[in-house]
């Protein structure tokens, strides 16, 4: 149990005050509750805590190890790990029998909960409307709504974890008529499956997972099912190990030394690294095709290179019309369909809380949080950390729950001033820069083939050969 100070006023002083309560600062409340000498709160606004309960389909698996937990990544002793669950609600037999390293979804988020109950400095009910700073003071001020009225605490770092949002394509937002993302499929699958046709729309595992539900019901249903995606072809999620290296302590220093041009364009290439779909589930659905089709055509199509550039609802006929473009022909074609899965994504969600200390929030030239390699966004030094909301300056680490826990660690790092958990520097056998190399003549190539900003380009290629050596000075690979 962690101890706090108080103001002159009385007031409580916590170290931390983190904002959001998902799998990632969940994951720094577990890390922070062993720290005697560390005070920390979390609030939210939800009544408990909950991860994707829209997709907690009976067979869908999430897409990391179990290694990939809240803590073991930063603590393997953690009394919060995965296997602690195991153990304690006596899965952990029947878990070593399965031998697959993946959890179900429906175990991870119980887990989840399980480890959110053990906790005493989670506030659930708690809607963080504004965070304010007083220069005399040095201190944050976190304000807070709630069913009993308003609440304020007062904190030295605040660390935002608030998550992502359902992202939806500029054709089909606002859109009047039974438009579902996939984040609420499950609540309104019995309704989908009454409509005589409907419409897949999205690219990865999401997508992959809904159009298979909905296909084994298919038979009985009697409708037609579609799935649109703008990818030129089902792309399988890459996991081999080398690729899997680039969720690494050291590629993420590499990512972030980059150009900010070169930065945006890796993250648009590399997509397919962690947004694709599981090649398991690629094959589960050719399988489930293929049987189906044993009993004659199935009322199914599969189009690919294919956007929905349009759309609009007809009311008058409980359908929609959408225009849709094939990218390699060039063509449009109009089609109807009674209803439309969004499996679109997510984005971040815009942080308006941090409204009144704007002043103090460090932003690249597109507006988005200039994130430090520590994850702090603040230009007081560390103060201000963010959670997930660093893809664009960290790469295809920022969502990845394997590294949900390092990250954790090295925030708790940079508040207590002293490491509490070990971070693993090198864990890779790979070289992801040229030791003592220097900038090549000429400017660097940005996303778009000019010539990228040269002062940008050149500290951050003398900051990627730094990285570089250091890298080279170390000796083996740490476990």
């Amino acid at each position: 149990m962690s101890t706090s100070t108080s103001t002159s006023t009385g007031t409580t002083v916590h170290d931390v005050v983190g904002i959001g309560i998902g799998p990632f600062n969940l994951g720094l409340a577990c890390l922070t509750d062993p720290i005697d000498d560390l005070d920390a709160v979390f609030l939210d606004q939800a009544d408990g805590f909950t991860w994707h309960h829209g997709m907690m389909l009976d067979d869908a698996t999430i897409q990391v190890p179990f290694l990939a937990d809240l803590v073991t990544m930063a603590d393997p002793t953690s009394r919060f790990s995965f296997l602690a669950w195991l153990k304690e609600t006596g899965r952990l037999y029947p878990f070593y029998i399965r031998e697959d390293f993946h959890p179900l979804r429906a175990e991870y988020d119980a887990y989840c909960r399980w480890a959110a109950d053990q906790l005493d400095t989670l506030r659930w009910g708690r809607r963080v409307v504004a965070v304010e700073h007083d220069e005399t003071t040095d201190l944050f001020t976190v304000h807070a709504e709630t069913a009993n009225g308003p609440e304020r605490y007062v904190a030295r770092h605040v660390v935002l974890g608030i998550g992502t949002e359902p992202a939806v394509p500029e054709a089909l937002r606002d859109l009047a008529g039974p438009v579902v993302h996939s984040a609420g499929y499950l609540p309104a699958r019995d309704d989908l499956r009454r409509a005589d046709s409907i419409a897949v729309v999205g690219s990865g595992q999401s997508a992959a997972e809904v159009y298979r539900d909905l296909l084994e019901g298919i038979r009985d249903g009697g409708y037609r099912l579609d799935w649109i995606t703008r990818s030129p072809r089902f792309f399988p999620m890459e996991d081999t190990k080398l690729t899997l290296e680039m969720t690494s302590p050291e590629y993420t220093d590499h990512f972030h030394a980059l150009p900010r041009p070169v930065r945006d364009r890796l993250g648009r290439e590399q997509r397919g690294l962690y947004k694709g779909i599981s090649a398991d589930l690629v094959d589960q659905v050719y399988d489930a095709l293929y049987r189906i089709s044993a009993r004659g055509p199935v009322p199914t199509t599969l189009r690919t290179d294919t956007s929905v550039v349009a759309a609009e609802w007809l009311p008058e006929r409980d359908r929609f019309r959408l225009t849709l473009r094939h990218a390699q022909l060039g063509t449009e074609a109009a089609h109807e369909v009674a209803r439309i899965v969004l499996a679109t994504g997510y984005r971040p969600r815009t942080p308006d809380v941090l409204a009144p200390v704007e002043h103090l929030v460090a932003r690249d030239d597109r507006g988005r949080f200039a994130v430090a390699r520590d994850l702090h966004v603040d230009t007081l030094g560390g103060r201000i950390w963010v959670q997930n909301a660093e893809e664009h300056t960290h790469g295809l680490t920022a969502p990845d729950l394997g590294m949900g826990a390092w990250r954790n660690a090295s925030i708790i790092r940079s508040v207590t001033g002293r490491t509490v958990y070990g971070l693993e520097e090198r864990i890779a056998f790979q070289e992801f820069g040229l030791p003592g190399g220097q900038p090549a003549p000429g400017p660097a190539a940005s996303a778009d083939g000019d010539a990228a900003a040269g002062t940008e380009g050149a500290a951050a290629a003398s900051a990627a050969a730094a990285t570089a050596d250091r890298r080279a000075a170390s000796v083996g690979v740490s476990a």
